[in-house]
């Protein structure tokens, strides 16, 4: 078993979480247990590219999931480090409180990966917004943006599809005179 670099415990059992909706990237449900206790979870998205990341935040013990493997595993190993930014921008003692699971879809590794992160920034943002207080959240978020304004604004740009005439968006067959 793998320590976590942070000490978030990411190696631990939560608790049942999961339904769907979205609106303006932070949705609040009103789930409950089986003992009947309101769950506080929220859920955000990040995207890049064709690549998009959902992240169900909830009340927890700091264990933080990308598609059922813990955060310290993702791969590839050389942009771990981009999943790990929001982490190490906050600090660990806001993650201690809540549990993260993300699932993706689309896109290649490296645009999964600036989704996952983006996903991850947008849930601590809700999460304490929705359940702790906006002071706190204002901080974090200002924290975040400083950084980088990815962590939080998704990249509008997309590719260009192909026209006719041309091997590509933009360029077209070479033309001979002779």
């Amino acid at each position: 078993q793998l320590a976590c670099p942070l000490d978030l415990g990411c190696h631990s059992v939560s608790t049942n979480m999961s339904t769907p909706g979205a609106t303006a990237g932070a949705v609040a449900t009103k789930k409950t247990t089986s003992r009947g206790r309101k769950v506080k979870m929220v859920q955000t998205f990040g995207r890049k590219k064709t690549a998009i990341a959902v992240a169900n935040c909830t009340e927890g013990i700091g264990m933080i999931k990308v598609d059922g493997v813990p955060l310290e595993l993702v791969q590839p190993e050389a942009l771990r480090f981009k999943v790990f930014e929001p982490l190490l921008l906050i600090g660990r003692d806001k993650f201690r409180g809540i549990d993260i699971r993300v699932r993706t879809t689309g896109g290649g590794y490296t645009s999964r990966i600036y989704a996952i992160r983006q996903a991850i920034a947008k849930a601590v943002v809700a999460y304490y917004q929705k359940y702790v207080d906006e002071a706190s959240k204002r901080e974090i978020k200002d924290a975040l943006m400083s950084y980088d304004r990815t962590l939080l604004v998704a990249d509008p740009r997309r590719c260009e599809p192909k026209k006719t005439g041309g091997i590509g968006a933009r360029s077209k067959y070479q033309k001979s005179y002779r």
